[in-house]
């Protein structure tokens, strides 16, 4: 049987690629060789969302401002903004810096837990990270970007949109803690630049579509500064979140504690 070459192997794919070996003295080698290119998707989908997941943040530790303005059909807009701080995208802080009257709100996630702390609530109140955090904007769209972690990702095709190609990935939840059960999404072959993404529900209902805009130089590499999210449901809703003043930090390990939270500025 001809065995097929796989590039860019994680620690689960080359487990799957030893189990698919063992299976194949047993099984029809066609049977196999379906085992192999499975793994061998998988792989490949892996490596293209975690590229594109560093394209949208740093690995690093950093600091990000971020403004959301979001409108409704036939109402006015509302601006709220917001500071990010973030450390390998899976410990994250998010500070409310506008309006004025909820600064001192602050929303701490470790992992895939979140609590936000209110400054006249005495004790942290735990949130999921898909609950609305503002219009079409969850909580896990600010506080936790980390596709890589939290969903299993398959290949389903490749797409040209005008004059790019384009791999179009199904992502699944890891569990049902994530933000959204399932995504649809877009990644520019050549770069690895986010496209869009469309966000299912449990029941696979679409819930919102995500594009990403206006790429610019922050902290060492283009990355989508403005990101605009559209209700599925009600036409004319849409929320804009744009990125700005970036830079690294050293953030220690002490900063994502709930008792280091009132000394944060």
């Amino acid at each position: 049987m001809e065995i097929m070459t796989i590039r860019h192997l994680g620690v689960n794919t080359a487990l799957a690629l030893l189990l698919a070996a063992v299976l194949a003295s047993t099984m029809p080698v066609r049977a196999a060789e379906s085992v192999l290119q499975a793994a061998g998707d998988d792989a490949e989908a892996r490596l293209i969302v975690e590229k594109a997941d560093q394209v949208r943040f740093p690995t690093e530790g950093f600091q990000v401002d971020v403004s959301i303005t979001t409108t409704g059909s036939g109402q006015g807009s509302e601006v709220r903004k917001y500071r990010v701080l973030s450390k390998g995208n899976t410990n994250s802080v998010v500070m409310v810096t506008e309006p004025a009257s909820e600064r001192g709100q602050i929303l701490l996630m470790k992992g895939r837990d979140l609590w936000v702390f209110m400054p006249d609530v005495s004790q942290p109140i735990r949130l999921s990270l898909s609950q609305r955090l503002t219009g079409q904007v969850a909580n896990g769209d600010l506080a936790r970007a980390n596709f890589a972690a939290d969903y299993n990702p398959r290949l389903l095709r490749r797409e040209k949109i005008g004059n790019e190609e384009y791999h179009v990935l199904e992502l699944t939840g890891v569990d049902r803690s994530v933000t959204y059960q399932r995504v649809l999404y877009w990644v520019r072959d050549k770069d690895f630049w986010p496209f869009k993404a469309e966000f299912y529900s449990l029941s696979n209902r679409l819930l919102k579509t995500c594009k990403y805009e206006n790429f610019k130089a922050m902290e060492g590499r283009k990355r989508p500064t403005r990101l605009v999210m559209e209700d599925a449901l009600r036409g004319g809703e849409q929320s804009v979140l744009e990125y700005g003043s970036m830079k690294l930090r050293d953030l220690p390990d002490k900063v994502f504690t709930k008792d280091y939270l009132k000394k944060l500025d």
